[in-house]
């Protein structure tokens, strides 16, 4: 099995199109096709030998050293609801680097890079499976219907980030210029979205959410002319049918 070189994957996201989504592919236990986005991930290697930790988290697989630093392996494949990779040394180490940490996805195979619209991902449909919650959305790649992976939804779901302590005052600056906000956020990913919330909530700000950029057109027709009317919008960029770019242009 080849595995892509990690110069080589980063250097294929700068032919993409600014309203496109590069997507790396892969396989869990059960041969289901996933996909991860492609600016989420660090490096892709062979899985190292792994440390088991007592008490650790039923998909904690154990612990890697990688370049001298100790990184978590989560079996991706039972983090999903599958049975558990069968040779616990074989298989991909997908290195992901969420929210200023690095984890560790043990993977069947990784497959290949792709590039699509955002346009051509969907939400997920409803009965699409028990890791419909895991999920950010589908397309299709060669005729197959692919999963794309909300990663910040599993590494929550077994290693909790803290909360940080958020600012809770503005400077006489920041409050002259936000004193009156009243904010939408969108994010197609739950935990983002939550923790986006939080910290502006905890400011005393007035938020507004939605899960996708057609959800926040809606929301900000729904408010336009009342006294709640959106008047500033914080998107995340690459969401399902429509990205955050074409967001802001609408």
């Amino acid at each position: 099995m080849v595995i892509p070189d990690p110069q080589k994957v980063f250097m294929s996201t700068t032919k993409a199109r600014a309203d496109s989504l590069s997507l790396l592919l892969f396989t869990l236990r059960s041969g289901k096709l996933m996909a991860i986005n492609l600016l989420k991930v660090s490096e892709i290697i062979p899985c190292p030998p792994l440390t088991k930790l007592p008490e650790s988290h039923p998909h904690v697989k154990g612990i890697a050293t990688l370049r001298g630093a100790s990184l978590s392996v989560i079996d991706l494949s039972r983090a999903l609801g599958e049975m558990p990779l069968q040779d616990p040394n074989g298989g991909c180490l997908i290195v992901t680097d969420v929210s200023r940490s690095k984890q560790g996805l043990h993977v069947q195979a990784v497959s290949k890079i792709v590039h699509c619209l955002t346009t051509d991902i969907r939400p997920p449909p409803y009965g699409s499976g028990g890791n419909r919650s895991f999920i950010t959305g589908v397309t299709q790649v060669e005729g197959g219907l692919v999963q794309v992976l909300d990663i910040e939804k599993v590494i929550h779901g077994i290693a909790p980030a803290p909360v940080e302590a958020a600012p809770t005052d503005l400077t006489m600056e920041e409050a002259e210029v936000l004193g009156n906000a009243r904010i939408l956020v969108v994010d197609d990913s739950q935990v983002a979205l939550q923790q986006s919330v939080h910290t502006l909530r905890n400011l005393g700000l007035t938020c507004h959410t939605a899960r996708s950029a057609k959800e926040a057109i809606d929301v900000l027709l729904e408010l336009q002319g009342t006294v709640e009317q959106i008047n500033v919008v914080v998107s995340d960029i690459e969401m399902s049918e429509m990205d955050g770019y074409a967001l802001t242009r609408t």
